[in-house]
């Protein structure tokens, strides 16, 4: 499993050459066939006592963007932690690729929701630390991490360090360097949470355009239901602690997305559908 500074795997350089035409979303009994990530019963209590999710199941489909909401304190990041091979469930079965899951695994790569940039390295450099880490930096390999630093907009910034860079643009590099690992399926826990509206905004399209481009499988933990139904496929809803799935709620909108579908009224019933599933028992659900 690649974390954000995880170690390399083949080049990404054709990303953009490849193109996924879909105009509705899998359904998630198709998800449940041919799985890219498959979490089934999957229960975890801590040693503290602190019970997170019960009885929780996550099915993902190959190519598929699906996102996790709930309140606070549900357990998403505990099920993406279970997923990533982080975070051994006490009970419930885990497969990626149909393998199932004992440990980090090699083709997952995830990113935290602070870009965990070195201090003392470059943009460069930190996109660059999944090759270094497992073997010499190739020619190759810099060319790659420039192209996508110059992708996600940061031409210009290449040898500048985390602490000149603004908080949007050092997700950015994150993002890169998650790319830099060639992960076939990538786990971000609430990538955006940190950072203003009008970036967030920015990053969300650029995630779509790569998710679009490339053959990868994306599952998002996000508080924000109209972030989820923009960018999913499927919107996957877990209930208050301890978590569970409450509703499977597929989006099909046709891709490419674009910012001014959130005004379409099938968008509105979508997210409505959402809220509806989020709604617990005290009335609350997550922020729109």
């Amino acid at each position: 499993m690649h974390w954000c500074i995880g170690h390399t795997a083949p080049s990404v350089s054709g990303m953009a050459t490849l193109s996924r035409s879909r105009s509705r979303a899998p359904a998630a009994s198709d998800a449940t066939s041919d799985a890219s990530v498959s979490i089934t019963g999957a229960s975890k209590t801590f040693d503290n006592g602190f019970e997170a999710i019960t009885h929780a199941d996550l099915q993902v489909a190959p190519g598929e963007f699906v996102s996790i909401v709930g309140v606070s304190g549900c357990g998403k990041s505990t099920l993406l932690r279970i997923a990533a091979g982080l975070t051994p469930p006490n009970a419930g079965m885990v497969e990626v690729g149909g393998t199932p899951v004992a440990g980090p695994h090699p083709g997952v790569g995830l990113m935290f929701q602070k870009p965990a940039l070195l201090d003392w390295k470059s943009a460069l450099e930190n996109v660059l630390l999944p090759v270094g880490i497992h073997r010499r930096v190739a020619e190759a390999d810099i060319t790659e991490a420039m192209r996508l630093l110059r992708l996600f907009g940061l031409g210009g910034s290449e040898f500048k360090f985390p602490r000149q860079l603004s908080g949007g643009m050092q997700q950015r590099v994150a993002l890169a360097r998650l790319l830099m690992t060639g992960a076939t399926v990538r786990l971000l826990d609430e990538p955006f949470g940190a950072v203003d509206e009008l970036t967030r905004e920015h990053l969300n399209l650029e995630l779509l355009r790569i998710h679009d481009a490339d053959a990868s499988t994306t599952v998002l933990v996000t508080h924000s239901i109209t972030e989820a139904v923009l960018l999913s496929d499927r919107v996957v809803v877990m209930t208050p602690r301890p978590g569970r799935t409450r509703a499977d709620i597929a989006v099909p909108l046709p891709r490419p997305r674009t910012p001014e579908m959130i005004r379409l009224p099938q968008f509105q019933e979508i997210a409505a559908q959402v809220r509806e599933g989020l709604a617990a028992t005290d009335g609350s659900v997550v922020g729109s």
